[in-house]
């Protein structure tokens, strides 16, 4: 073990972490400052002595990941990125918390060089660094070979007493343990304060028996002993068995005369008068921003001494990409997120022959051809695979020592398994796709929430989409899941109608960069709306389409998602009889449909005053935007029932004589 550099040296680089800290959150008049001056000795050692990267190539596939699950610390990261070389200038830390700047209050990935997940929302750094781990087991398991260790890192992160309160943390937690990730190694930084007070007002948990109890190597710490930080440290790398947690007991604010150990420093500047006199107690200069040559000079070091590391794994791929030359086209190709130019067609060819079936069903039928075709896709389930129909066949299940399964068994653990989802998918590499009942989707909400805000693509498969799931009754079956999923900027979501809208929905789903995917699928059979299947089903990609038109002008617009197209239809064969003709439209996406131009939008609901009526097992809220305040929304505006599927539709006033009734009533009721 190489001594740290020398104690001066040691507290002049902590106090420059510090007061680049300080120096920020003050100048932007709003921060949290509390957790810098308390984690800066530890973080420190973790940045010079242990933590593997290259600041001119953030993306080295083999580096160490940090991650600042405590995000409101942000000026901690940001401070430690800017001394360690990222392209992150002085002036970007002076702008912190500004819009535009690269230094916002919480930290963004994709946003910020270095950042590697979206963090502040307490726990979800903390299941973020379990999906990285998963996926680091998975990649290696794949790729590495004799001689060859492409991965071989480790995944660290600072927690705090906040994310550990939250309940992902002990879902997360619970797994990590029982899979022996050995590569996760956090730091909690068990300052003992919250924004209320002191932890001891709601929380008297034994975070080590409880860590112990989920399988982890525990240490505990003085979090500002330095020297007991990278023992702490090196032993944690030792442990390879399991994830490991370095109970780091810190004060907050430390080195602030008044403020350390206050509630007040978890979220508030420190004021112009504490930091006058945290500067004369620390000896520090009057220079905001100052950072003195010698840590310029430290930190430049570090630089150097890990980059003879990055070009010896650089050459050591050259040789791999010579000797496993299909293996690196294959690593190339799921970093790339390369995938077939005819995914879609294949996708579609594999539902040939299925005219009635279940919407859940047809997806994992077309699961089983993308799982060949992708070889990044990977996930699971919160337990549900048998119904959700999510497990890939003919590959194993990860698990320890099991490294190379591809079917990911997240437990009941729905709101864990989104947030590790979105760890794999910023890993790099691998496309995770996580499965639950769409009623179950509010447990994992906040995972959904940022994954949306992060862009990262991933997909979500819920199924038993709606009060046809009957006899489950009204705790499994979802009324406003829909609606609250389409509030979510950047999240398509996708309802499917039949076979080949499911088909076109997966390759959808897998080509979409920009973002998470949500598939909305159906328990009870249903047959397909349009016998010419590749007509109908690639219309999907426009978000709606066409599916019959009368031959003269319509009377009015059915519109309607997943199953309720079908019964759409049925209603205006109803209709037709009694004269009044109807044109019905597929929508199965409102996201990919508002991206299309203007003339595809009229063409498929044109502007010319039609009354439009739209159709969905579920609550009308958000429909206005498609038949206006004027129109008819057919949903459902109360909690379901325990009943079988057709009592159930009856009795919601979804068969097709109470849906044709419903229309020619309105249609009555607005004609002068």
């Amino acid at each position: 073990m190489q001594p740290l550099v020398d104690r001066r040296l040691d507290d002049l680089a902590v106090n420059t972490i510090k007061f680049l800290a300080v120096d920020a959150i003050e100048k932007a008049k709003s921060g949290h400052p509390g957790l810098p001056l308390g984690a800066a000795d530890y973080a420190y050692v973790l940045w010079t002595k242990h933590l593997r990267f290259n600041p001119t190539d953030p993306n080295w596939p083999n580096r160490d990941r940090f991650i600042l699950s405590a995000g409101h610390g942000s000026m901690l990261l940001y401070a430690l990125l800017h001394l360690s070389g990222y392209d992150l200038p002085m002036e970007e830390l002076k702008n912190f918390r500004q819009l535009g700047s690269r230094t916002p209050g919480h930290p963004e990935a994709g946003h910020t060089p270095g950042v590697e997940v979206t963090s502040g929302p307490l726990g979800q750094g903390f299941g973020n660094g379990v999906g990285m781990a998963i996926a680091a087991k998975m990649m290696a398991a794949k790729f590495n070979m004799p001689g060859f260790n492409m991965i071989d890192h480790h995944i660290y992160a600072i927690v705090s007493d906040g994310d550990l309160m939250e309940g992902i943390s002990h879902e997360a937690a619970s797994l990590a343990g029982h899979l022996g990730l050995g590569s996760l190694i956090y730091i909690y930084d068990d300052n003992c304060i919250t924004i209320e007070g002191a932890t001891c007002l709601c929380y008297s948990d034994e975070v080590e028996a409880r860590f112990k109890g989920y399988n982890w190597h525990v240490q505990r710490i003085d979090g500002h002993d330095r020297e007991a930080a990278d023992r702490a440290i090196e032993a944690a790398k030792g442990d390879t068995g399991r994830p490991s947690l370095i109970v780091a007991r810190t004060h907050i604010a430390n080195g602030a005369p008044t403020k350390h150990d206050t509630a007040s420093a978890h979220g508030e500047p420190l004021g112009a008068e504490e930091v006058a006199a945290m500067r004369k107690a620390l000896g520090w200069p009057e220079e905001t921003f100052y950072v003195p040559d010698e840590v310029k000079s430290l930190f430049a070091e570090r630089r150097s001494a890990l980059l003879p590391e990055y070009e010896a794994w650089q050459a050591l791929y050259k040789k791999y990409n010579e000797s496993y030359t299909d293996l690196a086209r294959t690593w190339e190709g799921m970093r790339k997120h390369r995938l077939p130019d005819d995914l879609g067609e294949r996708l579609l060819e594999s539902v040939r022959g299925i005219e009635e079936e279940a919407t859940r069903n047809v997806s994992g039928t077309v699961m089983q051809v993308a799982a060949k075709l992708v070889p990044g896709l990977i996930g699971g389930s919160a337990d549900l695979a048998p119904s959700t129909k999510t497990l890939i066949k003919g590959e194993g299940s990860f698990g320890k020592g099991e490294w190379s399964g591809r079917n990911l068994h997240f437990g009941i653990r729905e709101h864990g398994m989104g947030a590790a989802m979105n760890g794999m998918a910023w890993y790099g590499g691998l496309i995770p796709y996580g499965s639950t009942f769409l009623v179950f989707s509010d447990y994992m909400r906040p995972s959904i929430r940022i994954a949306a805000l992060s862009k990262i693509p991933l997909i979500y498969v819920f199924t038993h989409d709606s009060i046809f799931v009957g006899e489950d009754g009204p705790t499994h079956e979802p009324i406003e899941h829909l609606a609250v999923l389409r509030a979510i900027p950047d999240l398509t979501v996708i309802r499917p109608a039949d076979a080949p809208e499911t088909a076109v929905a997966w390759a959808v789903a897998l080509e979409n960069r920009e973002g998470p995917t949500a598939l909305i699928l159906a328990r009870q059979k249903v047959p397909n709306i349009d016998q010419c299947t590749d007509k109908g089903a690639l219309g999907l990609r426009r978000g709606a389409y066409v599916v019959t038109d009368p031959n003269a002008e319509a009377d009015a617009i059915l519109i309607a998602t997943g199953s309720e197209v079908l019964l759409a239809q049925a209603a205006a064969a109803l209709l037709k009889e009694r004269g009044i003709r109807c044109r019905v439209i597929s929508i199965p996406s409102f996201e990919l449909f508002e991206a299309q131009d203007q003339a595809h939008k009229d063409n498929v609901l044109p502007p010319d005053g039609t009354p439009r009526i739209a159709i969905e097992a579920a609550s009308p809220f958000g429909w206005e935007r498609y038949v206006s305040l004027s129109g008819l929304i057919i949903g459902i505006n109360r909690f379901g029932m325990s009943a079988p599927q057709k009592a159930i539709a009856q009795e919601f006033g979804f068969t097709p004589d109470q849906v044709a009734v419903r229309v020619e009533e309105y249609l009555s009721a607005i004609r002068p």
